[in-house]
C-alpha cells in the first residue's frame, strides 16, 4: 500500500500564463521495502528504481524500510515503480495497482494507491479543479503506518517460527558436535547421519531467506552480509554433507580416518543471525509508533455548533469558518480562533510552553492540545495539512526519511572481500589441481578449496558490530541508558554538539514559587499566607505552585471563602475576613489598586524568567509573589560533564526569551534559542548538521519528536512522552539529563570496541586465508586443513566477544 504525498506542481511562475506544452508533472510517493539488510541493499533498490523511465529522484531508508520516489507521473505509475523493487528482489508491502489512464494528458495526474478500489486517476484543466481529492494528511499517515506495521507483523511471526525451528534442531546439534565421544550412541556413523538431518533442516529450512538474498544480491553482481552469511554456511554444509556422503573423496579416509563436519557451526550461524534479525525488526517497529502517537492525538470527532445545534461529526470533515465546542478535558480537534468562552490549554506537546495558555476571545487554539478548565467555542482556521499537528507529523516522516543510510563497515568491505575470497579459493584449487590432477589430489584441492572458505568465514566479521552493541546496549540499561541499536550508538559516538530543550529537561517542567516580595509594613511569610490561602481553591499551575511553596516554607494556609477566579487575570477571596486579590497589575487596577509602586521590581522578575503576580490585602497594594520553571540539579551536573568530553551545549526551547535566558546563565550555556516553533527546532538541527556539527538533540515533548529525528542522534528522558521516547534513538531511562555524559561515553567506547573487533576479524583472515590456500607450503611445509581452519574461526570470533565483554567493565566513573 502507498500513498502519492504530492501532487503535480505547475512548473511556471506564480501568476504566470500557462505554457503551451506544459512540462511533465511530479508526484511524489512513499513504498514500503522488505528484505533490506544492509547498505548494499539500498544502494541496490536506488539503483533499481532511478534506472526506471520517468523517475526523478530516489531515496532509501534503511531504517524506516521506505523509499520516498519523486516521478514523472505521466511516464510511470505507482504499480511500475514497486514492480521494478520486486524485480531487484525485495518485496513492497501492498503493492499499488496500475491506474487507469487519464482522459485529459495535459491534466496534473492525481492517483491515490492507498486501496486498491480507491485507485484512480484525476483529470483537470486548471491545477484547482480535481477529479478527486488527495487523500487527508491523517489517512494518509494512518494508512501508511498501518501497511508498515502488518508487514513487520508478517515478518516478525515469521523470523519467530524461523527461531524456533533454528534453535530447537541447534541445541542437540551442538550436544552431537561437542560431545567427542561422550556419548557413545552418538559417535561414529550415526551421530555424522543424526547431525546431517538436523543440520540440513536449519539451513536449507530457515537459512533459506539468506540463500535467496545472497542470490538476489548475485543477480545484480552485487555482494553482501547475505552472501558472506550464505557463504560460510554453505560452505561448511556442503563440506561436512560430501564429508559424510562420500568420505572417500577426502585424503587418508581409506586409513580410516574420517573427516572432519561442521555441521554444529553451519546451524548456529543461521540461529544467531536469525535472532539478530528478530531483535531488529522489533526495534524498527518502534518508528512507525511516533507517527501513531501524534495522529493519536488529534480527536477523531469533533462537536460542530449550527445555530443552536450541536453536531458530533468527524475531525476530517471540519471545514474552514465552522464553529466547534470543546468541553473542559477534551483535545482541540483542529487550529482555530476562539469566538466565546474562557478556558486554560495545555499546549506543552506542541509549544514547549511548561504552563497552560489562557484563551479567551480572539485566543488562537491549536489541534491535538488540551482544554483545561473552561468550555470554548472557536472558529476554524486550519484544516487537514495546514495544521501544526499535520506539519509536525509531516516533519517527523521526512526528518526520519532521509537519514543517510546506515553505512556498515562490514557491508562496505564485504562488496570486495566476498568476491576476493571466491577468487583466492578458485586459485587455491586450481593451482593444487593442476601440479596433481590426480584423484589424490582433486582431494586436496577440494580440501583447500574448504579450508579458505571456513576460515573466510564471515562469523567475526559478523559478530564483530553487534557483540560490541549487544554488550554496549545491555551494560547502557543498567546505567540507566536505553539505545535503539549500533547505528545509535556509532552516531552518538561522534557527537560533538548539543541541543537541550529548556522545558522537563533543564528544568523540572513545573512552576515552582521563587519569590516574595512584600511592602513595608508586612512580613514575607504573612504575604505568602494569605496569597497561599486564596489560590487554594485554583487548580491552575501557578496556584498550586504557590500553595505548595508556602507549605514547603512552614507557612500555615488558613481556610477561604467567597473564592472567585477570572481566568487570565487573577484570583480573589476572603481570608480572615480580609479581601485577598492576587493577578495582573491591569486586573489590580480595574478594582482601584495601584501596583506602579512593585512595577520595576516585577519587570526585573520576568526578565529575569519568573512570572511574578500583584497582591492586595483589602483594597491596598500588599505585595508581589512570583514563580517559574527551574533548572534542576542533574542538570547543572550534565552540562558541565558534556564540557568536560568536549561537547557544545546549546538551549533550544519554545519557552520566552527571558525564561530561556535565565535558565541558560544559571547552567553556563552560552548559546540559546529561544520562543521556536517545532518545526523551526528540526531547522535549526538542519543547519547545525550543515555546518559540519554532529548533533544530539535532547527533549521530552512532543513539540521536540522532529527535532528528535532529524537530529544525528536524538535523546529522549525517560519521563518523557511516549512519541519523544519512539522518535529518539537514545532514551535516559533514569538519573534524567544527569546520564546523557555517560550515554555519549559509552557510545564512544562501544564505537572503539568495535573498530578494535574488526581489524582482528580481518587480521585472521589476511593471516589464515593465504596459509589455508598453501601459498606458504613451498617455502614451511605448512598446510592448513579445514579443522585448524575452524579453529581459526572460532579464534577470531572468541577474540571478538572477548574484546566485547570488556565494556561490561564501564562504568560512571569511566564515563566521567
Amino acid at each position: 500500500m502507498a500513498t502519492i504525498l504530492e501532487p503535480a506542481e505547475p512548473t511556471g511562475a506564480k501568476g504566470a500564463p500557462a505554457p503551451a506544452a506544459p512540462a511533465a508533472p511530479s508526484a511524489r510517493i512513499d513504498l514500503p521495502v522488505q528484505g533490506m539488510t544492509c547498505a548494499a541493499c539500498v544502494r541496490r533498490v536506488e539503483r533499481a528504481l532511478r534506472a526506471a523511465p520517468g523517475v526523478q529522484e530516489a531515496t532509501v531508508n534503511l531504517v524506516t524500510q521506505r523509499a520516498t520516489v519523486t516521478y514523472d507521473a505521466h511516464a510511470i505509475t505507482p504499480a511500475a515503480l514497486a514492480s521494478a523493487i520486486v524485480d531487484a528482489g525485495y518485496e513492497v508491502p501492498g503493492a499499488p495497482e496500475a491506474p487507469e489512464p487519464t482522459e485529459a494528458p495535459d491534466a496534473p495526474a492525481l492517483v491515490s494507491a492507498t486501496a486498491p478500489e480507491a485507485a484512480a486517476a484525476a483529470s483537470a484543466t486548471a491545477p484547482d479543479a480535481r477529479a478527486a481529492p488527495a487523500p487527508r494528511p491523517r489517512q494518509a499517515a494512518e494508512e501508511r503506518a498501518a501497511v508498515m506495521d502488518a508487514a513487520e507483523q508478517r515478518e516478525q511471526r515469521a523470523l519467530r517460527r524461523d527461531v524456533a525451528i533454528a534453535g530447537a534442531l541447534t541445541a542437540p546439534l551442538l550436544v552431537v558436535g561437542m560431545s567427542h565421544g561422550a556419548i557413545p550412541a552418538l559417535d561414529g556413523a550415526a551421530g555424522r547421519w543424526l547431525s546431517l538431518a538436523l543440520a540440513t533442516v536449519v539451513v536449507l529450512g530457515p537459512g533459506r531467506r539468506f540463500f535467496r538474498l545472497a542470490w538476489g544480491a548475485l543477480r545484480h553482481r552485487a555482494a553482501d552480509m547475505n552472501t558472506l552469511v550464505s557463504l560460510g554456511t554453505g560452505a561448511a554444509w556442503l563440506y561436512s554433507t560430501a564429508a559424510v556422503v562420500a568420505p572417500g573423496l577426502f585424503p587418508h579416509a581409506a586409513h580410516g580416518h574420517m573427516p572432519p563436519v561442521y555441521f554444529e557451526a553451519a546451524a548456529a550461524i543461521v540461529t544467531f543471525v536469525l535472532i539478530g534479525k528478530l531483535l531488529e525488526t522489533r526495534a524498527r517497529k518502534r518508528l512507525a509508533d511516533a507517527v501513531r502517537g501524534l495522529m493519536a492525538l488529534q480527536p477523531r470527532t469533533a462537536r460542530r455548533v449550527r445555530g443552536d445545534a450541536e453536531d458530533e461529526v468527524p475531525a476530517d470533515a471540519l471545514a474552514r469558518g465552522d464553529l466547534v465546542l470543546v468541553r473542559p478535558g477534551e483535545r482541540i480537534a483542529t487550529d482555530g480562533e476562539v469566538v466565546r468562552g474562557a478556558s486554560a490549554v495545555d499546549e506543552s506537546m506542541l509549544t514547549g510552553e511548561s504552563m497552560p495558555v489562557d484563551k479567551t476571545a480572539g485566543s488562537a487554539v491549536l489541534g491535538g492540545t488540551l482544554n483545561q478548565s473552561g468550555a470554548l467555542t472557536f472558529r476554524v482556521t486550519r484544516t487537514g495539512a495546514d495544521t501544526a499537528l499535520a506539519r509536525i507529523v509531516e516533519a517527523v516522516e521526512q526528518a526520519q526519511g532521509s537519514r543517510a543510510p546506515l553505512a556498515r563497515l562490514a557491508d562496505i568491505v564485504s562488496g570486495v572481500f566476498v568476491p576476493v575470497v571466491l577468487g583466492v579459493a578458485a586459485l587455491a584449487f586450481a593451482a593444487w589441481l593442476t601440479v596433481d590432477p590426480s584423484e589424490g589430489g582433486l582431494a586436496t584441492a577440494v580440501e583447500r578449496l574448504v579450508a579458505v572458505l571456513v576460515i573466510a568465514c564471515p562469523c567475526a566479521l559478523g559478530l564483530a558490530t553487534p557483540a560490541a552493541v549487544a554488550v554496549g546496549t545491555g551494560r547502557g540499561a543498567e546505567l540507566g541508558v536505553l539505545v535503539k541499536g549500533g547505528a545509535a550508538l556509532e552516531a552518538a559516538s561522534r557527537v560533538d554538539t548539543v541541543l537541550l530543550d529548556k522545558t522537563g529537561t533543564l528544568t523540572s517542567g513545573r512552576p515552582a514559587l521563587t519569590d516574595v516580595v512584600a511592602v513595608e509594613g508586612r512580613t514575607e511569610a504573612e504575604l505568602l499566607g494569605l496569597v497561599a490561602a486564596a489560590e487554594h481553591e485554583s487548580e491552575h499551575p501557578v496556584a498550586r505552585a504557590i500553595v505548595e511553596g508556602a507549605r514547603g516554607r512552614g507557612v500555615a494556609v488558613a481556610p477561604a471563602s467567597a473564592f472567585r477566579a477570572e481566568i487570565g487575570h487573577g484570583v480573589e477571596a476572603r481570608v480572615s475576613g480580609r479581601l485577598v486579590r492576587a493577578g495582573t497589575a491591569a486586573w489590580l487596577g480595574r478594582a482601584g489598586v495601584a501596583a506602579d509602586a512593585l512595577e520595576a521590581e516585577a519587570e526585573r522578575l520576568a526578565a529575569a524568567g519568573r512570572t511574578p503576580s500583584f497582591v492586595a490585602v483589602d483594597g491596598r497594594l500588599a505585595g508581589l509573589v512570583a514563580v517559574a520553571d527551574r533548572p534542576t540539579e542533574e542538570a547543572r551536573r550534565a552540562v558541565a560533564a558534556l564540557k568536560e568530553l568536549g561537547v557544545e551545549v546549546a538551549m533550544v526551547t519554545g519557552d520566552r526569551t527571558g525564561a530561556a535566558r535565565a535558565v541558560a546563565e544559571e547552567l553556563g550555556i552560552r548559546e540559546v534559542f529561544a520562543e521556536v516553533k517545532p518545526e523551526d527546532k528540526a531547522r535549526i538541527v538542519r543547519e547545525q548538521r550543515a555546518a559540519g556539527r554532529r548533533v544530539a538533540m535532547v527533549g521530552d515533548g512532543i513539540n521536540d519528536a522532529p527535532a528528535l529525528a532529524g537530529a544525528d542522534v536524538g535523546v529522549a528522558l525517560g519521563s518523557g512522552t511516549d512519541i519523544a521516547l519512539a522518535s529518539a534513538d537514545v532514551a535516559l531511562l533514569r538519573g534524567g539529563i544527569a546520564a546523557l555524559p555517560t550515554a555519549l561515553a559509552l557510545a564512544r567506547a562501544t564505537l572503539r570496541t568495535i573498530r578494535q573487533n574488526l581489524f582482528w576479524a580481518f587480521v585472521y583472515n589476511v593471516i589464515g586465508i593465504p596459509i589455508a590456500a598453501g601459498l606458504l607450503y613451498p617455502l614451511t611445509g605448512w598446510l592448513l586443513s579445514p579443522v585448524l581452519a575452524s579453529a581459526a574461526m572460532s579464534l577470531s570470533s572468541v577474540s571478538v566477544l572477548g574484546n566485547s565483554l570488556r565494556l561490561r567493565a564501564f562504568g560512571r566513573r569511566e564515563a566521567a
